[in-house]
């Protein structure tokens, strides 16, 4: 197999189009049968005739159809397939003692690889029309590791524990703490304390640590945890972070995520997703955490010699904006709740720059945005005369009756030369005829991202942007605020993703929940204070400049740590 092609099936719509990729395809023209209408009305591509020629990709008015080529390298068949013209994944992670990272971007399946290591997916070597034989998918499967692993899983001899994508699960499982089996112990490393209270009431970081909690209280022997930073802040990701690397120091751990600065704190080895993202898959060999990252980053696998991307590149340098024009300035601010305040010193926001503001959840960084949007009230004054697009925080409460096209109309013509490419940028291209209810997190996430950018403004907030997205497109976006040269406030828990993209920075202190302060300070300043607070360094590594945290009590972070440097430039 050369080549795939792959339909999605909520795209297509034959009805509209009359089966055009049918007329339109060379070998059905010259008589032949390479794509014919499926059994249930949709087109099915006849993959070992299909030429490549793309001409039924281009006709899609829908952009439903990909035809896609396999890396010369890949001689095998999948692991699994789910029907005529689906997603495939190649080979399987293997897992061993400590923890073994899995990078990639969304859609190459991690999550698939995950759920067939837990259990949950029985694997069909690509024969998803028929019962497939434990003993053949045994065979299969790559070295003596996976092998032996799969065959445990076979006989179920082998007790796993998994933490799935989503924690708003737990709302559909349980009704309240009260009915969670949590231990004690984990319970109080990750300052777990809602008893009593309603699961629909947490919020999605409290939904997230009880999710890892249950997982890691299980008696396994294998844990699978998918995306475990996701809704946390930066402290919190650093404590789960450390939990987790203890409790593997004699467990199998397996675990998704896209934070770069997370996985270096907790992987000991890392495999590499890559491939066409919802067309197929192909998984590494494993490498150190260190090289994984670095050659995650680099874009080519070379083992494989396949290049799965142009390299992201770091200059080891933080961005400066030299501009000193003020744009908003404001003077002392406060703001008073039932039970919290806020105050955030003194300060401007200069045309131009990119403010990225930082600090734990609850300590008001999302209220200074909409003090600054307007939709909230404050006590201070504020001297701005400036057209704001904000993006918020949450965006499960986006409920839109319509298409991804539908809504960018409502900002400005997806057709719009400058929108467009915006949109290109953003990989949003392929889905303006979905429907925004049907969107995944990311897609969701860089729809609205689009919706804020596509303004014609002259100060755009961003509030956790990176929530959802892999390191691609962090770093595509990334870019694209870079390359704007307009005023952005930006607020993250990526360190990675802020140092990119910062200028000057605003940190957050205070006592989560009570009270919260917001001060402005150079980025480099900032981040060292902050991480100081943390008990953790890091420094930029020595390949790609990258950040990078040291791994807590290594030489590295002993001597940071003596020296004062939290954060230092040497690598």
């Amino acid at each position: 197999m050369t080549r795939i092609a792959v339909l999605d099936r909520e795209l297509c719509n034959p009805k509209k189009c009359n089966y055009s990729c049918m007329h339109v395809c060379p070998r059905n023209r010259a008589g032949e049968k390479c794509i014919v209408i499926g059994k249930h009305g949709y087109p099915e591509i006849n993959e070992s005739m299909c030429i490549g020629c793309g001409l039924c990709v281009k006709k899609c008015d829908f952009r439903a159809l990909k035809v896609v080529n396999l890396p010369e390298a890949l001689k095998e068949n999948p692991i699994i397939q789910f029907g005529p013209n689906s997603f495939r994944l190649f080979r399987l992670p293997v897992p061993v003692r400590g923890v073994v990272g899995l990078l990639g971007e969304n859609g190459t399946g991690k999550t698939t690889a995950m759920k067939i290591l837990s259990g949950h997916i029985k694997p069909n070597l690509g024969e998803f029309d028929k019962e497939v034989k434990w003993k053949d998918i045994i065979k299969t499967c790559g070295g003596n590791e996976i092998r032996a692993y799969i065959k445990k899983l076979a006989d179920k001899k082998i007790k796993t524990a998994y933490k799935p994508q989503q924690v708003d699960h737990l709302i559909k499982r349980f009704s309240d703490t009260n009915e969670l089996n949590i231990d004690e112990k984990i319970a109080k490393k990750l300052k777990i304390n809602i008893d009593g209270k309603e699961l629909r009431n947490l919020s999605g970081g409290e939904l997230q640590k009880i999710s890892i909690a249950i997982t890691l209280s299980q008696d396994a022997d294998m844990y699978y945890l998918d995306e475990p930073s996701s809704f946390l802040d930066v402290r919190e990701r650093l404590r789960v972070a450390r939990i987790i690397r203890e409790f593997a120091f004699d467990r199998f751990v397996m675990v998704i995520e896209h934070d770069l600065a997370m996985l270096d704190l907790i992987a000991d080895y890392i495999h590499i997703f890559y491939g066409e993202p919802g067309a197929f898959g192909v998984v590494s060999k494993p490498y150190s955490a260190k090289q994984g990252i670095n050659t995650f980053l680099s874009g080519y696998i070379k083992e494989d010699n396949v290049r799965i991307r142009e390299p992201i590149t770091f200059d080891g340098t933080f961005q400066q904006n030299e501009s000193k024009e003020i744009l908003v300035s404001f003077g002392d601010i406060k703001k008073e709740f039932d039970n919290f305040s806020l105050f955030i010193e003194a300060g401007d926001i200069h045309k131009n720059e990119v403010l990225g503001v930082f600090g734990a959840n609850a300590l008001g960084k999302t209220t200074f945005a909409k003090i600054l949007a307007g939709i909230t009230g404050f006590e201070g004054e504020i001297d701005k005369k400036v057209k704001i697009s904000y993006k918020p925080q949450y965006l499960s409460n986006i409920e839109y009756d319509g298409t991804v096209f539908d809504l960018l109309s409502v900002v400005k013509n997806p057709r719009d030369k400058e929108f467009g490419a915006l949109i290109r940028k953003l990989g949003l291209e392929n889905l303006l005829q979905k429907s925004v209810k049907n969107l995944s997190g990311g897609e969701l996430q860089r729809a609205a991202i689009a919706s804020c950018l596509g303004r014609d403004c002259d100060l755009y907030m961003l509030d956790e942007p990176s929530a959802y997205l892999d390191v691609d497109q962090r770093m595509a976006l990334a870019k694209i605020i870079r390359g704007m040269e307009k005023t952005f406030v930006v607020i993250d828990h990526d360190i990675l993703f802020l140092s990119y993209i910062a200028d000057r920075c605003m940190l957050f202190s205070g006592e989560p929940g009570k009270y919260g302060k917001g001060n402005f300070y150079c980025l480099k300043d900032g981040l060292n204070i902050f991480l100081k607070d943390l008990n953790i360094t890091f420094r930029r590594d020595n390949e790609t400049k990258r950040l990078k945290a040291n791994k807590p009590g290594s030489v590295k972070d002993r001597e940071q740590k003596t020296r004062g440097q939290y954060f230092t430039d040497f690598y």
